[in-house]
């Protein structure tokens, strides 16, 4: 069976993580997605070695970072400096449904791949960007990364220290993956407007914009209550029943129980802290939150006489009312028996590495399964193939054009 997106083409103009993964997001739904990189140099993050003091190089003189945002893909290599390689990208629109890019505005303009050039040569094209801080306003061609957008967007302060107020960066790429699934929204809510409507149109979004949706909870405490809080420990937290505790063996449990008035007795009993059942301090949550500092004390003096394991496993033979997790590491996590079940990581053949593993696609489908497609494709190994079989190129002409150093 063919996944949801089979018959879309999609011309991808994008580097780094924000901007490429849209594409492979898009790729394992099906598309045909072609990535467009400049002959001899291509994306950016093929040649990236490191990054915030980790190695990203795998076997075979390949990237982590360009192997892990580029899956499902073909790779074509071709000049848009030149106006040969232009008209070349103008032929491959007429025969796509998307065109995307992550560089900045001025850029795609200079470039020619602009929304008013493209469409000129196909009036149903779906054009999207995905800027740093949006094309409006008094920096819109800004460069931002991950990082930078932590930074700009409050994140690192909502997530920093409260004791001692320092900002605390997120690692793992999460504002960048962000990014690009917001691309990808606004992308399928394009397709759906031209099917409906019959109607091609450009649409954007940003790391900036995305960013904020992202933090939808904590802009609009301030919005509307005019709290803007550092972040939280398991010191500082007020409710006990929304903190992380260190168990005997130094690992963690997060125990997130939004109503706990109706599990109090149920945790004390199951936590041995029967003798402070029906103190009057802790019976209410707005007694709890009075003394909150105290029954955490209480509740971290509990959870150090065992082990992480060994609270969940009572807890799970107990069947307890309240929520609780383990605190994993990103190693525990790449073996969850539950992600491995619903396939969110999965096998897969890698050029390099062979057998391994990889994340999966989050979203299921009943009738046009998704999948994880081909690995990352080298430097321009589609383009002979794409130029031919999508914008009906001759042998002649390709020659021609690597000839020309077009491709």
């Amino acid at each position: 069976m063919s996944g949801p997106l089979d018959g879309i083409r999609v011309i991808e103009l994008a580097t780094w993580h924000n901007g490429a993964a849209a594409g492979y997001l898009l790729g394992d739904l099906g598309a045909d997605v072609i990535k467009i990189e400049q002959p001899g140099v291509g994306d950016p993050t093929r040649g990236l070695k490191q990054a915030f003091g980790h190695s990203l190089q795998l076997p075979g003189n390949r990237a982590l970072w360009f192997d892990m945002v580029n899956r499902s893909k073909r790779s074509i290599t071709l000049d848009l400096k030149c106006e040969q390689g232009r008209e070349v990208l103008h032929r491959l629109v007429g025969k796509a449904d998307v065109f995307f890019t992550n560089f900045t505005s001025d850029v795609v303009e200079r470039l020619g791949a602009d929304y008013e050039s493209l469409s000129a040569h196909n009036p149903r094209l779906i054009w999207a960007i995905n800027t740093g801080v949006g094309t409006k306003g008094p920096q819109p061609n800004t460069r931002t990364f991950d990082s930078s957008i932590q930074a700009r967007t409050g994140y690192m302060f909502r997530m920093g220290n409260a004791e001692s107020g320092d900002p605390l960066l997120v690692g793992g790429g999460t504002f960048d993956q962000i990014g690009a699934t917001m691309l990808v929204y606004g992308i399928m809510a394009a397709l759906i407007a031209r099917e409906r409507q019959g109607i091609g149109q450009a649409i954007e979004t940003s790391m900036l914009g995305s960013s904020i949706h992202l933090q939808h909870d904590n802009l609009h405490l301030y919005l509307w209550k005019k709290d803007a809080t550092f972040g939280t420990s398991s010191v500082s937290a007020r409710d006990p029943f929304i903190n992380w505790y260190r168990c005997s063996d130094g690992r963690w449990i997060m125990l997130t129980e939004p109503h706990p008035d109706r599990v109090w007795k149920e945790f004390c009993r199951v936590l041995g802290l029967v003798d402070i059942e029906n103190d009057p301090r802790f019976t209410t949550l707005d007694a709890r939150l009075r003394h909150g500092r105290i029954l955490a004390s209480l509740v971290e003096e509990a959870f150090a006489r065992r082990t992480r394991d060994q609270w969940i496993r009572l807890f799970d033979e107990q069947q307890v009312g309240f929520i609780y997790s383990a605190v994993n590491t990103v190693a525990e996590v790449a073996e969850d028996p539950q992600a491995l079940a619903n396939d969110y990581i999965v096998p897969m053949e890698h050029p390099t590495l062979g057998s391994t593993w990889t994340t999966g696609v989050p979203v299921k489908f009943s009738k046009t399964p998704s999948v994880v497609g081909s690995p990352a494709p080298e430097c321009g190994q589609h383009t002979e193939e794409v130029l031919q079989e999508v914008a009906g190129y001759s042998w002649r002409e390709i020659t021609r054009l690597k000839e020309d150093g077009v491709i």
